[in-house]
């Protein structure tokens, strides 16, 4: 039996680092803040909390979260514009049952998010890549497409995008709503880090653009607060909200996360939200040059773009290596990392891999790196 006050760890074998791992780290997960939240919650002894949910979200909850990203967006945010997920895999769902049928056609960025990519493929939607540089989106490898196909809806993850780090410049970003608008197809911008920037405020969210038709903005508290909650939002019109306030899984089963809400809700109010995320980017800036140290002295053939934020490196390997191969021999070293090949919906990049820097301590982070660099050669 484990003791109350032991950390389980069922994701990695023993000894193994794996720096794939896009999770936060279980040492920052915020215990203590969540307990306050939920003793001022349940001081109120209020029943309604227990209560099935309105559809879109409690009105309070969306208030406060409508207050914390007017100030993070530095514009006003109407919590009408504002509905309540599970999560962003929940909210990719809901729009995938919504919005398309199979053998639809959707856009994705190459490289992706590969657990999105699961999720259309569980609703049997046709996949296209769009292109993307450092800047984000191609347009004309998007515009190429569109002659080519009338898709439902472009996924994209527009600022220090999962796996590449890299950010959409304002200027895509403004010819992106442009053609969504012409070629009536939606932007769903799953915007997750867009909180997390290490170094220079990024562009525009487009949950800033979500008065316009044709713009889904999804956020989580999975990366800024802890995953566990399994609590989101959705952004997007009024005509948009409906969709989803009215539909067979709300007037069946309430508002989604009506309890969590409420808990969360306080740690929003009392600005501990955003006191979790500045400690979040103080410690995560420090792992990201400890990150970039060791890949220098463990990697130096390796080529890749320092991150801005959010969570990862996006590396390329030295001499056309093949990612999936170098992982099966990197198990003998006790490490692990994403293979490229995962992140595409066209069986590529395979000479690429995906490390996370935010899971591990430095000590842990230079180890593993040392492992790697041993199990290639270096």
């Amino acid at each position: 039996m484990t003791e109350p006050n032991q950390t389980v760890q069922i994701q990695i074998p023993a000894g193994v680092i794996d720096l794939g791992l896009g999770d936060p780290p279980l040492l920052l997960l915020p215990l203590d803040l969540i307990r306050r939240a939920a003793e001022v919650r349940f001081a109120e002894a209020n029943p309604a909390i227990l209560q099935y949910g309105t559809e879109q979200g409690d009105g309070n909850f969306r208030l406060a979260l409508a207050n914390f990203l007017s100030k993070g967006y530095g514009s006003p945010v109407d919590p009408a514009s504002l509905f309540v997920t599970n999560g962003v895999s929940n909210a990719l769902d809901q729009i995938c049952s919504l919005f398309t049928q199979a053998a639809d056609t959707i856009f994705v960025e190459e490289p992706s998010y590969f657990l999105a990519l699961r999720i259309f493929t569980d609703h049997r939607l046709q996949v296209v890549p769009i292109q993307t540089d450092q800047n984000g989106i191609v347009i004309e490898s998007l515009e190429e497409n569109l002659a080519l196909f009338h898709p439902k809806f472009l996924y994209l993850i527009p600022t220090f995008q999962n796996p590449t780090g890299h950010t959409l410049v304002q200027e895509r970003r403004e010819r992106l709503i442009e053609l969504c608008l012409k070629h009536d197809f939606i932007i769903v911008a799953d915007e997750v880090y867009h909180f997390l920037n290490y170094f220079d405020t990024p562009p525009k969210a487009f949950g800033s653009y979500t008065g316009i038709k044709n713009v889904i903005s999804l956020g989580s508290f999975s990366k800024i607060l802890a995953p566990g909650l399994r609590l989101g939002w959705l952004q997007s019109d009024p005509n948009t909200i409906n969709r989803f306030v009215s539909s067979g899984l709300l007037d069946s089963g309430g508002g989604l996360n009506p309890f969590t809400s409420a808990i969360v809700r306080d740690v929003l109010e009392s600005g501990g939200l955003q006191e979790n995320i500045s400690k979040l980017i103080e410690i995560y800036r420090t792992r990201i040059a400890v990150m970039d140290s060791a890949l220098h002295q463990y990697l130096p053939k390796a080529t890749y773009a320092l991150p801005q934020g959010g969570y990862f490196f996006w590396v390329r390997l030295p001499g056309n290596l093949d990612a999936a191969l170098l992982q099966h021999k990197a198990e003998s070293f006790k490490v692990n990392f994403r293979a490229g090949v995962r992140f595409s919906s066209e069986n590529g990049l395979r000479d690429y891999i995906r490390m996370s820097f935010v899971y591990y301590e430095p000590q842990k982070i230079v180890e593993g790196l040392k492992r790697l660099g041993k199990c290639m050669g270096v």
